[in-house]
């Protein structure tokens, strides 16, 4: 005998839920680009919640609920920057960086991560000087700036000690010493100034990264 057997509706809050998150998410990435684009072309201290409110096409209220003030709008646009997207993965956890450190040739790790710091500084190149501008006027920027710093410093070291690991350091060279060189030649001005300014393109730039790392740390 067959029994009609009605099977439960299919709950729908959970899609209602991820349509939501959507939507607040695609709020928050129109919030960040349009602070993005006005730091970039007005400078911090004179782009308002208003001016990125109407340029996102959202009301101000919006921003601070999607984003909040501005060192928060700065951080987001920042750290998207870096990583490339707004995705919630670490930098450590990325395949291109994972990719890296599973390099096992000295000369083609250097190769590498000259083209992966390259495509950071490219994204990073016109946010930077809005954020060191900004740093001396608001400590919570400050803290973001000093970050940034620490990170850099951070990506450098690794990228050291891999290379001690496969024995692709100059002898006598002191890591630490190796560390602080590959850091400042990762600072994004030096993206700005040959590309924006001089206009090199990015492959002349990441090659001459590659040139001037081996130059000074091989």
């Amino acid at each position: 005998m067959e029994v009609d057997v009605k099977m439960p509706e299919a709950p729908r809050r959970s899609y209602r839920s991820g349509l939501r998150d959507e939507q607040a998410r695609g709020t928050a990435r129109r919030v960040v680009e349009a602070g993005r684009a006005l730091f970039v072309e007005r400078g911090y201290a004179a782009t308002t919640i208003d001016a990125i409110a109407d340029r996102a096409g959202v009301s101000r209220k919006t921003v601070f609920n999607a984003v909040g003030g501005k060192p928060a709008l700065l951080k987001l646009a920042w750290d998207w920057a870096l990583v490339g997207d707004d995705e919630p993965v670490p930098m450590a956890q990325r395949p291109e960086v994972q990719a890296l450190m599973a390099e096992t040739d000295p000369d083609a790790l250097v190769a590498r991560w000259a083209r992966f710091d390259a495509a950071i500084s490219a994204r990073l190149a016109l946010l930077y000087p809005v954020l060191q501008i900004a740093a001396d006027g608001d400590p919570d920027v400050a803290a973001l700036n000093r970050q940034s710093e620490d990170n850099r410093l951070g990506g450098a070291r690794a990228l050291v000690e891999a290379l001690g690991e496969l024995g692709g350091l100059r002898p006598g060279l002191r890591r630490q010493r190796a560390t602080e060189v590959v850091a400042t030649l990762m600072d994004p001005v030096a993206y700005r100034r040959l590309v924006h300014d001089a206009g090199w393109t990015f492959d002349e730039y990441a090659d001459h990264l590659e040139r001037m790392v081996t130059a000074a740390i091989r």
